[in-house]
């Protein structure tokens, strides 16, 4: 039987990428901010519904560029979340910040914000966390936590793109917000990422688009310890074909949850999450929670994989307990993070996955043989 993939890259028609990409062809200009990318960041803008948006060469340094980028006091603490891609944690520490780690609510495994304020101390300069299976945080409860304390907020929206929350695009929420556009998203630029902010001339938010390019501020000055995080042009074509067809990528990406929704809703000891009716999703995962189904979540993984189908463990583990800190962080106390980690398996999804083979994955969950 053929391979089934937790993932696959949705992929625009090969003559019209390469139709989009003959003027940078011809232009030869590949890099530093051509054309391409602008008009992506335009058209970038009206689709998301957002003021201001600048593309890196991947989320991790759009993150990381964005959080330096407020200058915030080495050891300032970042109350922030252990479920998560470990990406995000590393984005804080290599800040110089120390992350604080908070527990997720149940429902949507996203920063539990009645847990927030108890973390807040005179050392806490922001919040970091993570719209987890492209499922909102509480953004208005955490919005309210920060203006209280003044507390920066930065969400990492890697599975969020299209998302929106009471009509509006989750990119509007915090003070900046993070989309990878990775190729195994559900809108990919191969490899890539953005920043969504407000306030163009908030100087707490402009010197990311300075950062980027190795701190230089003109030809001659360079103002800044930057980096090297700019996407390319053919990245940026890509992102520019792919976002015509966004739409009917999520729509197949609905067809094939609600495929699942079918056979394994109601199923005994397998949970499935699913967003609020506030929150219009993109599909970007299907997670399930494993827990007195007849195999438990890593029997289950490998049963499907015999099957040659590639399910995930995703996340896990909980960041505060990876190798690269140990013994830092492992005490902090997150119980429901940590149950997800060990119980959560996310399925195959994306757009071209058929409804034939949802039948097949959904078979090899329910059978015993």
């Amino acid at each position: 039987m053929d391979r089934i993939n937790v993932t696959k890259s949705s992929m625009p028609g090969f003559d019209e990428y390469m139709e989009e990409l003959r003027p940078v062809w011809d232009s030869r200009w590949l890099s530093n901010r051509g054309a391409a990318s602008k008009k992506f960041e335009e058209e970038l803008k009206k689709y998301l519904g957002v003021e201001h948006v600048y593309c890196f060469a991947n989320g991790h340094v759009a993150l990381e560029v964005a959080i330096d980028g407020l200058f915030l006091p080495k050891g300032g603490e970042v109350i922030t979340t252990p479920y998560t891609h470990i990406s995000t944690t590393h984005a804080i520490v290599r800040n110089g910040l120390v992350p604080v780690f908070v527990d997720v609510e149940p429902d949507t495994y996203t920063l539990n914000p009645d847990l927030i304020e108890k973390s807040i101390t005179d050392k806490t300069v922001a919040i970091v966390t993570t719209h987890v299976y492209g499922f909102p945080c509480d953004v208005e409860a955490i919005d309210k936590i920060a203006q209280k304390y003044n507390l920066y907020v930065i969400y990492d929206a890697a599975h969020c793109f299209g998302v929106k929350y009471k009509g509006v695009g989750i990119g509007n929420y915090g003070d900046m917000a993070m989309f990878s556009t990775h190729a195994t998203k559900v809108f990919h630029t191969i490899e890539g990422g953005l920043i969504t902010y407000k306030e163009k001339d908030n100087d707490k938010l402009r010197p990311m688009r300075k950062i980027v390019n190795f701190g230089f501020t003109s030809q001659e000055d360079i103002d800044y310890i930057g980096t090297n995080a700019r996407m390319n042009e053919f990245e940026a074509v890509m992102g520019i074909v792919n976002l015509r067809h966004i739409d009917e990528e999520i729509l197949k990406r609905k067809k094939v949850a609600e495929r699942y929704w079918e056979h394994l809703d109601g199923v005994q000891g397998l949970r499935i999450l699913k967003p609020n009716k506030d929150t219009e999703w993109n599909y970007a995962y299907f997670p399930v929670i494993l827990d007195g189904f007849k195999f438990d979540r890593n029997q289950l993984k490998d049963k499907l994989a015999d099957k040659n189908i590639f399910a995930r463990k995703y996340f896990y583990p909980i960041t505060n307990e990876a190798a690269c800190y140990k013994g830092a962080y492992v005490n902090a106390d997150v119980p429901i993070a940590k149950y997800a980690a060990e119980h959560v398996l996310t399925l195959p999804l994306y757009a071209d996955l058929s409804q034939e083979d949802v039948d097949r994955i959904c078979d090899a969950i329910l059978n015993d043989n």
